[in-house]
């Protein structure tokens, strides 16, 4: 996990809210915890994050964004190659997988948060980008299992050098989808 060397205090804060939040839990850590780590008071949280779902939020935002925009931007661009909108999406997840992981051990999260929706959403779109707007159930199996299995991929394997983990997670995703 990538540590921030900052001495913003807000960022601190979010930065040890992601550890414990990986090494416990979402559900698991608490604000005191969180303080605990940080050696400061619980109120002195608050003058940052009204509540320890404000700080999760403050942490998921850039990822709901930075999805939203993608999608967004892929749409825009139609057509897109496949392999061209892979490898972006790889990128995405990877740049967020560390909050993902967090997410997938916590599946709370994705309740709490509405993510599970949006995620749908994400994925709807970019499987309507890849395969068109009436594909066969064999088509939309392709395109789920190649997006998902492409995301886990970026997210599950982060000890793998980045190029080489692209490399053959794109190139699996490209040969589920099959020809063109």
């Amino acid at each position: 996990m990538p540590r921030l060397r900052t001495d913003d205090p807000k960022a601190r804060i979010q930065q040890v809210a992601v550890e414990l939040f990986a090494e416990r839990g979402v559900q698991q850590t608490s604000l005191r915890d969180i303080a605990d780590r940080l050696g400061v008071t619980k109120p002195a949280l608050y003058y940052h994050f009204a509540s320890r779902e404000d700080l999760l939020n403050s942490l998921v935002q850039p990822l709901i964004d930075d999805f939203d925009a993608y999608v967004t931007a892929q749409e825009a661009a139609a057509p897109v190659t496949t392999q061209d909108l892979m490898s972006s999406y790889f990128d995405l997840a990877h740049k967020h997988r560390w909050l993902i992981q967090i997410v997938i051990r916590d599946l709370a999260v994705l309740t709490e948060l509405k993510l599970a929706s949006r995620m749908m959403e994400w994925r709807a779109r970019l499987t309507e980008l890849l395969i068109g707007p009436t594909p066969t159930l064999d088509a939309k199996v392709r395109a789920m299992v190649a997006l998902g299995g492409l995301s886990d991929s970026a997210v599950m394997f982060d000890d793998e050098p980045f190029e080489a983990l692209r490399t053959a997670a794109v190139s699996a995703a490209v040969d589920c989808l099959g020809p063109a």
